[in-house]
Parts: structure tokens; sequence; C-alpha cells
């Protein structure tokens, strides 16, 4: 049986994993679903990556700080998906 880890894997890249698939998911929806339906699925999205985020963070195995990164990483993805549904909101703007 092995000994305990002396240096534990970093989690800082399961974190910023979470954020980078908010960001292709928000990019998805923007492209493929029509403009009426975004709101509605960009709440979708954002519950993915809540899904995504504890499946990521128990995957370490780590007890310690768990509810910290699963934190930092839903709070990450709803800013980066709030960018981008603002963003959203100001294409629908412009006239063209």
């Amino acid at each position: 049986m092995p000994g305990p880890e002396l240096a534990p894997r970093r989690t800082v890249g399961g974190v910023i994993a979470v954020w980078v698939v908010a960001a292709l998911a928000g990019i998805a929806i923007g492209i493929f679903v029509p403009a009426d339906d975004r709101a509605a699925w960009l709440t979708v999205g954002l519950g993915g990556t809540l899904v995504l985020a504890f499946t990521i963070q128990l995957s370490y195995g780590r007890s310690q700080q768990f509810v910290e990164r699963v934190a930092a990483s839903v709070l990450g993805a709803l800013v980066v998906l709030g960018v981008i549904s603002a963003g959203f909101g100001l294409a629908a703007i412009v006239p063209g």
C-alpha cells in the first residue's frame, strides 16, 4: 500500500478547465441557439458546468478545500457566461 502523497497534485487546472468549458458552451449556444432561447440555454450551460465542477473536483480525491475549489469553478463559469451573455445583449442592440 503506497504512503500518502508528499506533494499533492495541483487543483488549479481543474478550476480553469471548467471555465474553458463554460466559454466553449457559451460560444456554442451563441452560434446554434436562436436569440429568443439563449437565456434559457445559458442557464442549462451553467448547470452543466456545476455538474462538471463536482465531477472534476471529486476525481482529485482530496477533501481539503473541496468547497472552495467547486465554488471557484462555478463562480468563474458564472462570470464567463455572464460576459458572453452581455455580449449577446450588446449584439442584439446594435442595428445591422
